[in-house]
């Protein structure tokens, strides 16, 4: 088993739960700041957005989480604040991070359209790694399995849990991410035909259908009305994906590729 604790400084631990959060935030704000000059964003305004979405999604993941143990942390609730044990719901990140963009893209009059293409895959890339974070906690993890053979041997022997060998989810939805990463490269480089909100429908079209489908693989998901509550939400991500694929082409969207930048 890896240590969950990646080194200490001082009294201080540091996580690789927290570094793969970390890393992969500074991935995403790398990616978006060379896409954002493309759109005729500042540099700044990515660091500017950052500063204030990153500690509000993280507030919006815990809060998310916390709700739906309420029963739990009610009986404990010196363990709220307890992030470092994992217990960050990406769905409640997702919400309060698209908030924040709504409010911030409209001060700085930023088209919202394109602040959010630009987002989308940047924060499909820090999913990607931040997942890992999961693996070192032992944590979003499946059912148990005879064998995982087909596994490097460090991934295998950190998904033996409970004196049996578990299906790595983490892992099944890190790779999702990373392909769903490459494909909107690929589109945004190739497809000339695509609208703004394209990238940003795409996006929540892949990650619902493929959160939807790993999500029912879980055995510690949160529950809501018999159904795991990220299957709930996943359908509807997916429904709003084609809802903003349909709606932008009704009204003529502009291409994401401007003749400017042709």
């Amino acid at each position: 088993m890896i240590n969950p604790v990646a080194f200490e400084i001082g009294p201080f631990s540091i996580r690789w739960y927290a570094l793969c959060i970390v890393a992969g935030l500074v991935l995403a704000v790398y990616l978006a700041m060379k896409e954002a000059p493309k759109k005729k964003i500042l540099s700044d305004d990515i660091l500017d957005f950052i500063l204030i979405a990153f500690p509000v999604a993280i507030l919006g993941a815990r809060l998310y989480y916390v709700l739906f143990r309420l029963d739990y942390y009610l009986q404990n609730p010196g363990e709220i604040i307890a992030i470092w044990n994992g217990g960050l719901a990406i769905y409640g990140g997702l919400i309060a991070g698209a908030i924040v963009l709504y409010i911030f893209a409209d001060r700085k009059l930023i088209n919202t359209w394109d602040f959010l293409d630009i987002a989308a895959p940047s924060v499909m890339v820090a999913q990607s790694l931040g997942r890992w974070g999961n693996f070192f906690n032992q944590e979003a993890y499946g059912a148990a399995v005879d064998s995982l053979d087909y596994l490097p041997g460090f991934i295998r022997d950190q998904m033996y849990i409970d004196g049996s060998y578990r299906q790595p989810t983490f892992l099944y939805e890190s790779v999702w991410n990373l392909v769903g990463f490459a494909l909107i490269l690929i589109f945004r480089r190739k497809l000339k035909g695509i609208r703004r909100g394209h990238i940003t429908a795409f996006y929540l079209i892949w990650y619902g259908f493929g959160r939807m489908i790993i999500e029912g693989m879980r055995t510690d998901s949160l529950m809501f009305f018999g159904l795991r509550v990220s299957q709930w939400l996943s359908v509807v991500l997916i429904g709003l994906g084609v809802y903003i694929i349909l709606y932008q082409n009704r009204k003529k969207a502009p291409f994401y590729h401007t003749e400017e930048e042709n």
